[in-house]
C-alpha cells in the first residue's frame, strides 16, 4: 500500500546548540534531535550506553525477593525447574538462568513447553506433572503473569513458585513471588525490558546472594557478561524499544557476542556464517541468529535451543545448530507459502484498503509459523492482522496469532472480543488465542468493528518518518560512520531514514534471495552511483523497471556501510520510492513533476 511519507523539523540552531554542548558532529546532533534528546547529558548518556548505567536488581520489583527464594532452594538441595517460554525471549531468558543456577551447584533442569500440543504460559497441568517428577521450586521466564490456576495447584502441592515476566497482567494475579517490571503498587524507571532481560536481573540479584555482596564474586561477574549476551539475543528477538537499559545491553551484548560468546552460540554463528564479520549490528541478531532459534521453537523444538545455548560438549553444539540450521529451512519455506496463500484470500475475500483490520482462517496453516505471516501482512497492509490456523478435523479449537500496528493495542482488542475467544494473550504488538471454528465470523466481525473504532481512517495508510532529506554526494563514509554512532538500532531506535529526490535506474532491479523477496539496484544521482537493496521488495520489480530511462524517482533509504573483501563502501537500504520528485506539503512529501529539498543533511 501507498506510504505517506513525513519529514522530520529542520532546526539549524537547535543542531548547532546541541552540537556545540555535547561535542557531538552536526549530523549525530540532528538525528538525536530526531529522537527527542536535546539535553547534553541526555546526549552523552545515550551514545555512552555504559553497562555501569544498569539498574541495580533490588530495583526491580520482586527480584530480590526471587533470588532469596531460589538461593535458599540451591541451599536445601531442592530440585529446581526452569519453565519458559519457546520463543527466543524465553530460550534466552532460560538459559540464563540454568546457567547461573549450575555455577552455583543447584539440582537444575528446564521445561520449555510444545508449541503446538501444549500451548503458551504455565498451565496446572504441567505443575503437577513437575511436581510430580521432583520439582520443589518452578521458575518462570518470560511467562506465568496470568497463570493463577497453575500457582494454586503449585501451593496445594507444597511446591515453591516464582515468577518472572514482563507480558500484559490480568486483574487478579498468581499466589506466587512475582518479578515484573510493571508489577502494581511498584514504580520501576523503565517498564520495557523483555523476559529474558527480567531473568538476567535475577540472575544478577542470585549471584550477589550467593557472594554475599553487592559486588559478585569473579566467576559470577564473568558468567553475568555472557548472560548479558543471552539478554541482548531475547531483546532484539522480543522487538522491545533499543532505549534505556535495553540499549545499554544491546549495545554490550554485541561486543561479548564478538568477543566471548557461549559455546553453543559460538557454534550457531559459524553456521549461519557470522563469525568472520569483523562487526555485529543488532540486525545480525534480528535476522539471522533469532530467526533460527525461533524456529525450533515454532516447530516444537524449543528444548532444543535451549540445550544449545547450555551445552559445554562442542559435537553436540555441533549436530544441534546443524539440526536447528534445518528446521530453519524448513520454516521458511512455509512462512512463504502460508503467506502467500494469506495474501490471495485477504485480496479476494476481503478489502485490504477499506476494511479496519484482516483476519484470515484456513486448514493446514502451520500454527508455529502464522505469527510471522500475520507480522509481514501487517507491514504491508498496514492493518492489525490475526491469522487462524484451524484444526485439520474440525475438533480441536483454531489456533490464531495476531500483529498489530504502531499506536494500536492489540491485547486491549482482544480482550474487547474475548466473549468470542476461547483463551488469549500477549502485549500491545503481538498476541496469541484459541477460538471455535463457530466463533470465527462473529469475532472478525466485532475485532473489525472495534479496530474501526479505534484506528480513524486517516491513520490507516503506513507513514514513513524520515529524519532528513539529502543529497547522495553527503553520504561519505566518514558521515555514515558518525550515523553508526547511534547504534545499535532497532524498535524505538530506527536506522536513520532519509530521503532524496533525482534519481535514476541505471539497469533494471534484479530480485534475489530466497523466493527472489529481495531486490538489488543501480542508482544514479548527478552522475554519483550507488548500490542500494531492497529487502522484502521483490514486488516493486516490475513497476520499477518500467522507470529505467523513464525519469527520475524519489526514494527513502536507510544508509549503511557494506563490507566485501576488506573494502568499505556506503550502500542503501530502500525503505520506499515514488515516481518523480518528491514536493514537501505540509509535513508531508508527494510525488510531483518537480520540487525543492525540504531540508539540508550534512
Amino acid at each position: 500500500m501507498p506510504k505517506r511519507w513525513r519529514i522530520r523539523p529542520h532546526d539549524m540552531d537547535r543542531i548547532a546548540a546541541l552540537e556545540r554542548a555535547a561535542g557531538v558532529p552536526a549530523v549525530v546532533a540532528q538525528l538525536l534531535i530526531c529522537r527527542g534528546i536535546e539535553q547534553p547529558d541526555a546526549a552523552r548518556q545515550f551514545l555512552n550506553a555504559r553497562l555501569a548505567d544498569l539498574r541495580e536488581p533490588d530495583a526491580l520489583p520482586g527480584a530480590r525477593q526471587a533470588a532469596q527464594r531460589i538461593w535458599a532452594a540451591i541451599r536445601e538441595g531442592k530440585r529446581i525447574v526452569i519453565h519458559g517460554d519457546y520463543d527466543v525471549d524465553g530460550i534466552a531468558g532460560t538459559s540464563i538462568l540454568v546457567h547461573c543456577l549450575r555455577l552455583l551447584g543447584a539440582n537444575v533442569g528446564y521445561f520449555i513447553p510444545d508449541r503446538m500440543s501444549e500451548g503458551y504460559g504455565l498451565h496446572e497441568a504441567t505443575v503437577r506433572r513437575l511436581v510430580a517428577e521432583g520439582a520443589g521450586l518452578i521458575v518462570t521466564v518470560d511467562c506465568g503473569i496470568t497463570a493463577v490456576a497453575a500457582a494454586q495447584a503449585a501451593r496445594e502441592l507444597s511446591a515453591e513458585l516464582v515468577i518472572t515476566d514482563h507480558h500484559e497482567m490480568q486483574p487478579t494475579l498468581p499466589d506466587a513471588v512475582l518479578v515484573h517490571p510493571r508489577l502494581r503498587g511498584t514504580q520501576y524507571p523503565f517498564v520495557d525490558l523483555c523476559g529474558s532481560a527480567v531473568a538476567f536481573k535475577v540472575a544478577w540479584a542470585l549471584c550477589q546472594e550467593a557472594s554475599g555482596a553487592r559486588k559478585a564474586a569473579p566467576v559470577m561477574r564473568d558468567f553475568l557478561l555472557q548472560a548479558v549476551v543471552l539478554a541482548a539475543l531475547g531483546t532484539v528477538a522480543d522487538v522491545v524499544p533499543l532505549v534505556d537499559e535495553n540499549r545499554i545491553l544491546v549495545r554490550h551484548g554485541l561486543v561479548g557476542l564478538r568477543q566471548q560468546p557461549l559455546l553453543g552460540l559460538r557454534t550457531l554463528m559459524r553456521v549461519a556464517m557470522l563469525d568472520q564479520k569483523l562487526h555485529l549490528a543488532a540486525e545480525d541478531i534480528g535476522f539471522q541468529l533469532a530467526p533460527r532459534l525461533n524456529a525450533a521453537g515454532r516447530l516444537g523444538q524449543a528444548r532444543l535451543a535451549v540445550e544449545l545455548l547450555t551445552t559445554d560438549s562442542e559435537p553436540r553444539a555441533l549436530e544441534l545448530a546443524q539440526y536447528i540450521e534445518g528446521l530453519n529451512a524448513t520454516r521458511k519455506s512455509l512462512e512463504r507459502s502460508i503467506y502467500l496463500a494469506a495474501k490471495k484470500q485477504a485480496r479476494e475475500q476481503f478489502d485490504p484498503e477499506a476494511d479496519a483490520a484482516l483476519v484470515l482462517a484456513a486448514r493446514g496453516w502451520h500454527a508455529g509459523v502464522i505469527g510471522i505471516v500475520a507480522g509481514r501482512l501487517a507491514e504491508k497492509f498496514h492493518r492489525p492482522v490475526v491469522l487462524l490456523s484451524q484444526d485439520e478435523l474440525g475438533v480441536k479449537p483454531a489456533v490464531g496469532s495476531g500483529r498489530g500496528v504502531p499506536g494500536f493495542n492489540l491485547h486491549a482488542a482482544l480482550r474487547a472480543c474475548s466473549q468470542h475467544l476461547a483463551s488469549y494473550g500477549g502485549h500491545a504488538a503481538a498476541a496469541g488465542l484459541r477460538i471455535a471454528d463457530e466463533a470465527i465470523e462473529a469475532f472478525r466481525a466485532e475485532f473489525c468493528e472495534h479496530c474501526a473504532s479505534v484506528i480513524p481512517p486517516e491513520q490507516r495508510w503506513a507513514e514513513l518518518h524520515i529524519d532528513a532529506e539529502t543529497p547522495l554526494a553527503a553520504l561519505t563514509l566518514n558521515t555514515v560512520r558518525h550515523i553508526e554512532q547511534l547504534a545499535p538500532f532497532g524498535q524505538g531506535n530506527s536506522r536513520p531514514l532519509l530521503c532524496t529526490s533525482d534519481v535514476h535506474l541505471t539497469a533494471p532491479p534484479r530480485r534475489v534471495g530466497e523466493g527472489e523477496r529481495h531486490l538489488l539496484l543501480k542508482l544514479m544521482q548527478h552522475n554519483l552511483r550507488l548500490r542500494a537493496v531492497a529487502f522484502g521488495g521483490g514486488e516493486w520489480a516490475d513497476e520499477l523497471s518500467k522507470h529505467v530511462g523513464n525519469g527520475p524517482l524519489s526514494v527513502a533509504f536507510r544508509p549503511v556501510i557494506n563490507v566485501f573483501g576488506g573494502r568499505q563502501s556506503v550502500e542503501l537500504e530502500l525503505a520506499d520510492w515514488k515516481p518523480g520528485l518528491a514536493e514537501p506539503v505540509g509535513g508531508e512529501l508527494h510525488a510531483a513533476t518537480n520540487g525543492t529539498p525540504a531540508a539540508s543533511f550534512a
